[in-house]
Order: C-alpha cells, then sequence, then structure tokens
C-alpha cells in the first residue's frame, strides 16, 4: 500500500494488519469461542436497565419473605450465598470483556501512533515497560507540559511537536 507523503513522494506503508478471511458461509461472530460470546453477550445484558430491575425484584423478593421466613438464619444465608455466586461469576465475566477491549483500543493507539509521522515509535508498545522506564518517560512528557504551558501563559503558541530529549525519555 502507498500513500503521498507531505514533499509529494511515495513510501510504503507496513502491512502489519492480516486478518485471516472467514470460511465461506461462516460469519465472524460464529468464529468466536462460546466463551467470549458469552462472557461479551452477559457483560453487556449485566449493565443494562432490565439486569438492574432484576437484582431489585429478587432483593425486593427476599425481603418481603422475612416475615414468612421468620428472618431465621436460612433466609439471610439465601441472599448472602446467592449475591456472593452472582458476584464472583460476574468479575471473571466482565474482567473478560475489560481485557479484550482494552488490547482493542490499545491496537487502535497503536495504529494511530504508527499511521502519523512524527511520533515516538517507541510508545507502540509502551504498556510492557517497566515501572522505571514508564516514570522516566512521563518525566520527560511532564517537562514538555510545563513548557507549553509557559508558552501559552507568555502568549506564544503551544501548537507543535517539540522533541524529546533522549536523555529525558530514557529510550534511544
Amino acid at each position: 500500500m502507498r500513500n503521498a507523503t507531505s514533499n509529494g513522494r511515495q513510501r510504503r506503508e507496513p502491512e502489519i494488519i492480516r486478518m485471516k478471511r472467514s470460511p465461506r458461509g461462516v460469519s465472524r461472530k460464529a468464529q468466536r469461542g462460546k466463551f467470549q460470546q458469552f462472557a461479551r453477550n452477559t457483560a453487556r445484558a449485566s449493565g443494562g436497565g432490565r439486569a438492574f430491575g432484576l437484582a431489585l425484584a429478587v432483593v425486593g423478593g427476599w425481603a418481603v419473605t422475612g416475615p414468612i421466613f421468620h428472618f431465621s438464619d436460612t433466609w439471610q444465608l439465601f441472599i448472602n450465598t446467592f449475591t456472593t455466586l452472582v458476584t464472583f461469576l460476574m468479575v471473571f465475566l466482565i474482567q473478560n470483556t475489560q481485557n479484550r477491549d482494552s488490547e482493542a483500543m490499545q491496537i487502535k493507539l497503536d495504529e494511530l501512533i504508527r499511521s502519523l509521522g512524527k511520533c515516538h515509535n517507541a510508545v507502540l508498545d509502551i504498556e510492557e515497560l517497566s515501572e522505571v522506564e514508564l516514570d522516566e518517560i512521563k518525566r520527560g512528557y511532564t517537562r514538555l507540559a510545563r513548557k507549553a504551558l509557559e508558552d501559552l501563559r507568555s502568549g506564544k503558541s503551544d501548537l507543535g511537536v517539540p522533541e524529546l530529549d533522549k536523555n529525558e525519555t530514557g529510550r534511544p
């Protein structure tokens, strides 16, 4: 794939995205694993108003049956056990969906960084760096932000792409 650069020359973009074609007649949804489909659907449904209404109805029904069961230990144990099990299972379903969404967002950000010519490609895989390396890079960007704020306060423009000092980022 070729794109024109600002000076009119053609540059070749790397072919990094190669998705396998679906077999004829098989939808993308069918290619996902059953757990992924279940997790995604459950996470979406549990975040809606119907799920809240159902939870409210269960708690209301439990509260109404209190006098019938004389507010016994078994009556209390029922709601405690039920809510603990639902919470325990929902943690895994929601975490699965959150992980997938985070990865998709990271890929989108990586593609934006890669597509902009003057960005630091070292940040493409920044989530894999150590805390010390992340802190060094953050300090460099913090200095840039402070300088931009000083420029704004003195009437200058903060637009542009200033270079990060290699010593500030800790990266070559």
